[in-house]
């Protein structure tokens, strides 16, 4: 028995147990009664913090206003300046009821934005769940919980912003506005609000510019999914611009019909075999009831606001800050409507895409020549408007192989018969080949087979990174990327942005025309693109470097402009095999010609083609000129501004023998002519020097007799540095007189000549440490008159110019050798006198003193033994003291 004990001890133990087993509960139950209550009372705070902060966060929340829902707000847009430029909105809709929409129409909506639209009170509670389970697992905005009465709400009242606060206000006013309106005026709200791309607003207008319908109920089925996916990204999803993403977009709305039970699977099979092609009517232009000015650039900041802050710009009441340059923007417009340049070739278009190269801010953009004036036409300077030909070279050849490779551009390359990595030959725009060159020289001339080894070597990923970090764009890259054969098309915008950071040191910015936007409550979004680095310094100035060589000797010389530094590419592009004979058109067919350049302050891409493919889009020989013409034009009307591409530290530029491979330094005896300037990364120069046998003789030797001033004036011509030679003058006369005199420049003076003597000169070249002397000389005469003979003006007597031909009646010999060109320095070598006989001071004359004819002292230091003379019998030259060196 549990009472029975065998002594006092065991009762004592026994009792002491059992109290503290009591003890042990009554404080365990005290623990979780703590607990509770301080869960209970966090809980609270909870509630009462979360009422307090809801109650913050919808303090100053706009009313539910129904004017803003009926009646929109124009929104308006402003220059670079702050200056008012025009207003958008309050144009007359096409404003369908609930009762036009069918319902095929309304399930591929619902499917798509709001399975259960007439299920929830404004926000779906359940859906919101889902979301941010989905973005906890797959990050932030892997799925969106809005339903079509918040984005009304969001397109109606409230700015786009991704906060809080935005949520919880979006929230509050869908509540109310469920509240105030029924499921049908909601829908019918957003229907008529939405965006479809190409500046077109509602459903209805939607159906009638993508479909020809003006009744929807006629709409079919792939017709309506393709509507209903359109919102989600209208310009991404553009069925004219992009239509294969339009199509996946469209079959996802399909299958999702499927998934909630609107259609079966077989029905959603079905349409998805429909071409997006087949459901398209031709492609018309958005005609608005009002002119708006410069309506290619703000196009493009529609398609900017729409894409980032998901608005209205026609009803929300926006104040929109762009970019343009309206005097650059009224010149390109005025320059493409006019008739100065361009044939009346049927369907001839050109487009203009003009930007600042330090902050990718467009200036101007020529959407092209627009004879009808239709507002918002076809904007051919930000769509895909053709292939670019040789001006991708930079992009995806030889600015990978500078990054990658650190090539410098002297690096030699073969231009030779040549094949694709699949054996397919690959041709020159000649159809010639030149052997090696430099890749300078292959880039100026535009040679494609150097442009192809270029890929090669650095390898096709690595050029699609650098060429994406320039916002090409691309998924995968073939070899006949090389030359230009993309796939897709590109645009003048794009292109623009590419080059312009080149010339902005390797930082890449966005082009954009939208600075920030103001929302009716005052809040601001700030849209201008963070700059990013897309290369290393070094290659942004080399590519720069031998572009500018495009434009000063290559394929781009139209479009130099004088007096600033400009660098660009030439690009044209030829039909495919296919085509031509579909349209008739011979081998050599071009159907787009481009012209991509930039200063340091702007940057330009230039496009001319054809709107549509037809047996005369060729472009002529001077047609495939306009682009450069267009680009010297524009650029010369914006930038006047003569400051140069400044060259970073981690560039060298060195003078380099031409044709040496690999590079070699100039040697001291380089000819001129066979030297050349490349530029190469820091670190990575040639230490190898050129070894040339012998300095180049001396050119244009004049002798002169003054006899006012009683002296012989030699002077001649070096074509080549001076750094490290000097000459020898080898001096002699008819009375059996001869010195060896120096000199270190170009001039030489000799003081009182020996009376009715004629004197012969010879000049050669003499290396600075002497060891080293041109075989010919430069040679001339000249007769100084006796005494007894009339003083007459001075004439010229010229020599051979160090050869050995005779004089040609006139004794001149103009040596065109290296061009012809003068260089000049002023470096001191020590020349050697050949006494030949006995050394005299002076020839019998003082020339310390005033009197005797005495000469100014030379202008350059001479040898100390200079300061004798070569006498031979009675007469001598005069010391070097009276040799004047000029």
């Amino acid at each position: 028995m549990s009472g029975d004990y065998r002594s006092r001890v065991e009762r004592k133990q026994a009792t002491k147990q059992t109290k503290t087993k009591k003890v042990k509960k009554k404080k365990s139950k005290s623990l979780f009664q703590m607990i509770a209550l301080t869960l209970v009372i966090f809980m609270l705070l909870g509630i009462v913090g979360g009422v307090a902060a809801f109650a913050y966060f919808i303090k100053g929340i706009p009313p539910l206003d129904e004017a803003k829902i009926k009646d929109p707000l124009s929104s308006t847009i402003y220059d670079m300046n702050g200056h008012k430029i025009a207003d958008l909105g309050g144009q007359k809709r096409t404003y369908i009821s609930y009762s036009d929409i069918p319902k095929v129409l309304e399930n591929a909506v619902l499917a798509t934005e709001d399975a259960r639209f007439y299920q929830h009170h404004g926000v779906d509670f359940i859906r919101l769940g889902g979301a941010i389970l989905a973005n906890i697992k797959e990050g932030y905005g892997a799925e969106g919980g809005s339903t079509i009465t918040q984005q009304v709400v969001k397109l109606t009242f409230l700015s786009p912003e991704k906060t809080l606060k935005r949520k919880i206000q979006e929230a509050w006013l869908a509540l109310r506005l469920e509240q105030k309106y029924s499921k049908h005026e909601i829908l019918e709200m957003y229907l008529n609000k939405i965006y479809y791309s190409n500046g077109v607003y509602g459903v209805a207008k939607a159906a009638e510019y993508y479909f020809g319908k003006t009744n929807l109920k006629e709409l079919t089925l792939p017709e309506a999914a393709l509507l209903a996916g359109l919102p989600q990204s209208p310009n991404n999803y553009n069925p004219y611009e992009h239509p294969d993403a339009a199509k996946k977009r469209r079959d996802v709305v399909l299958s999702l019909m499927a998934e909630h039970g609107f259609i079966t699977k077989e029905e959603a099979e079905k349409a998805k075999q429909v071409p997006i092609a087949s459901m398209l009517v031709d492609r018309k232009k958005h005609n608005q009831s009002q002119t708006i000015p410069y309506d290619s650039f703000i196009d493009e900041v529609i398609k900017e606001v729409t894409d980032q802050a998901n608005v209205n710009v026609y009803e929300d009441g926006l104040k929109i800050y762009t970019t343009l340059d309206p005097n650059a923007q009224s010149y390109v417009e005025d320059l493409l409507n006019s008739n100065d340049l361009f044939t009346n070739k049927k369907d001839l278009q050109t487009s203009i895409a003009l930007i600042d190269t330090k902050t990718g801010e467009i200036r101007a953009l020529g959407g092209g020549r627009d004879p009808e004036n239709i507002t918002f036409g076809f904007n051919y300077a930000i769509q895909r408007v053709g292939q670019p030909g040789s001006t991708i070279k930079p992009i995806l050849d030889y600015g990978p192989a500078i990054e990658y490779l650190k090539w410098p551009t002297a690096h030699i390359l073969v231009d030779e018969p040549y094949q694709y990595s699949n054996g397919t030959p690959i041709k020159n725009w000649n159809g010639t080949y030149e052997g090696a060159m430099t890749m300078r020289t292959a880039l100026a001339k535009s040679r494609n087979i150097p442009a192809l080894k270029a890929l090669q070597a650095v390898g096709l990923e690595r050029a699609k990174q650098f060429a994406n970090k320039l916002g090409m764009g691309f998924d995968n890259i073939y070899e006949s990327y090389a030359i230009g054969g993309l796939e897709k098309g590109v645009s003048p915008l794009q292109m623009a942005g590419a080059y312009s950071a080149f010339g902005n040191n390797g930082v890449y910015i966005k082009p954009h025309a939208v600075t920030k936007i103001v929302f009716p409550d005052n809040t601001e979004m700030d849209l201008t693109p963070k700059p990013k680095v897309a290369m290393k310094d070094y290659t942004a100035y080399m590519i720069t470097d031998m572009l500018k060589t495009v434009v000063q000797s290559g394929t781009g010389t139209l479009a130099n402009v004088p007096g600033l530094h400009v660098a660009g590419k030439t690009g044209t592009t030829n039909y495919s095999e296919d085509v031509a004979r579909q349209y008739g058109l011979p081998d050599n067919a071009v159907p787009d010609s481009w012209f991509v350049g930039y200063t340091p302050n702007y940057t330009a891409a230039v496009w001319t083609g054809f709107s549509k493919k037809s047996s005369t889009a060729n472009l002529s020989v001077y047609e495939q000129k306009i682009p450069r013409l267009l680009f010297k034009k524009v650029i010369s009307h914006v930038d006047h501004d003569s400051e140069d591409f400044p060259m970073p530290k981690s560039v060298v530029k060195l003078p380099v023998k031409k044709g040496s491979n690999p590079p070699q330094l100039a040697g001291p005896f380089t000819p001129k002519d066979e030297i050349v300037y490349e530029c190469f990364v820091r670190g990575s120069e040639p230490t190898e020097t050129a070894t040339d046998d012998q300095p180049l003789a001396p050119a244009n030797l004049q002798a002169t007799y003054d006899p006012k001033t009683d002296t012989i004036s030699l002077t001649w011509k070096y074509d080549n540095a001076l750094d490290n030679v000097a000459f020898e003058v080898h001096a002699k006369n008819d009375k059996g007189e001869s010195a060896v005199l120096p000199a270190t420049g170009l001039s030489l003076t000799i003081s009182h000549p020996t009376k009715g003597a004629i004197y012969t000169f010879d000049v050669y070249t003499v290396s600075k440490d002497g060891k080293l002397k041109s075989t010919q000389p430069a040679t001339a005469t000249v007769q100084v008159p006796s005494d007894q003979q009339e003083t007459t003006p001075p004439e010229e007597q010229n020599g051979n110019n160090g050869t050995n031909e005779q004089n040609n009646g006139n004794n001149t010999n103009n040596n065109e050798q290296n061009g012809g060109q003068n260089n000049s320095g002023n470096n001191n070598t020590n020349g050697q006198n050949n006494s030949g006989g006995q050394n005299n001071n002076n020839g019998g004359q003082n020339n310390n003193s005033g009197s005797g004819g005495n000469t100014t002292p030379p202008t350059q230091n001479n040898n100390s033994t200079g300061n004798t003379t070569n006498r031979v019998g009675k007469s001598s030259f005069p010391s070097t003291n009276e040799l004047l060196n000029q």
